[in-house]
């Protein structure tokens, strides 16, 4: 999903709260103990999608799928990483049970039929009982203004432009209530660049990137240009993909703002521009294994380590 997928990531690692509270049942006593990290992410960069929980004092594991749309693909992608996920947890502790892993597709556009609550992936024979993957589904485009700010966080008010009846006027409320509740000028930033993001998707025509833009640019004064974070990165690096749609073609502009987005990325983590076979390897990599797992790695890998990786030969999936 590129620009979107990074944003909630990053959105998530540093809200795994309010991303738990409104996908397990209501009352539970809830503890958010972490991410799963693993040696598996030498093979898998991705687990970083699975929190480990306590519910009513036992162990849980929540597995959380962002995806752009609904499509034939994400039940494989599901089995697929759940057996990456059951094989790491395993291998941390081999004597002890798995904990019960229970996986969400959080949907962020398609079709205005509405999407079943659940998906499967069946795996088993014609004909003999269902054997494979259930997992559900939520489709936050399909949902409300209202259902959303329903969850009670500022994670969730980020989707408000995705939903069936968003407006202006509803979104100058939420911008609104993003400023008057965050905590710093820097968790602004995030939060609002992360609901310019959402509003580019757009799944029901309503064309608000605009307006949204000078809201967030008359409430703030021009602060998502002034803070040096991630969120930052993103939005530009989106908004050169729409310029370089328009004189070069949609997508090979987006996947170079995309490449210079972890050109970015990279030098934030190792304190310096990558060198030009740096920069080489990274866009390779974007094109051959895709932008994601290339952010996974700048994420995930030590300085030494990823230095060490974009200089080995690259390994196609």
């Amino acid at each position: 999903m590129g620009d979107a997928d990074i944003t909630l990531r990053h959105l998530a690692r540093r809200r795994p709260e309010e991303l738990v509270r409104a996908l397990v049942p209501e009352g539970c006593p809830i503890e958010v103990l972490g991410w799963v990290d693993s040696q598996v992410t030498s093979i898998e960069r991705r687990l970083d999608k699975a929190l480990r929980l306590r519910i009513d004092g036992e162990p849980r594991v929540l597995h959380v799928e962002f995806c752009f749309a609904l499509r034939d693909d994400v039940p494989d992608r599901v089995v697929e990483y759940l057996g990456f996920l059951f094989t790491a947890l395993r291998r941390e502790a081999p004597r002890q049970p798995v904990p019960p892993i229970e996986s969400v597709a959080v949907v962020l556009s398609g079709g205005k039929r509405r999407l079943p609550a659940t998906g499967q992936r069946r795996i088993a024979w014609p004909g003999r009982p269902f054997s494979g993957v259930r997992f559900r589904i939520d489709a936050v485009y399909q949902r409300t203004v209202a259902e959303l700010r329903a969850r009670g966080s500022m994670l969730w008010l980020v989707f408000t432009p995705l939903a069936r009846d968003a407006t202006a006027a509803a979104l100058r409320e939420i911008v609104a209530e993003i400023h008057a509740q965050a905590a710093s000028a820097e968790e602004r930033a995030e939060l609002y660049t992360a609901l310019l993001v959402m509003a580019t998707i757009d799944p029901w025509g309503h064309t608000l990137y605009k307006e949204l833009v000078e809201m967030v640019e008359d409430k703030e004064e021009g602060l998502l240009r002034r803070t040096p974070i991630i969120g930052e990165m993103i939005s530009e690096a989106e908004q050169r993909g729409e310029q370089r749609g328009e004189q070069r073609g949609e997508q090979r502009g987006k996947q170079q703002a995309i490449v210079e987005l972890l050109g970015r990325l990279f030098a934030r983590r190792l304190g310096r521009r990558p060198t030009a076979e740096e920069e080489r390897s990274i866009l390779e990599r974007a094109r051959t294994i895709g932008p994601g797992n290339v952010e996974d790695a700048l994420l995930d890998l030590e300085s030494e380590e990823l230095v060490r990786w974009l200089a080995e030969p690259i390994r196609t999936p």
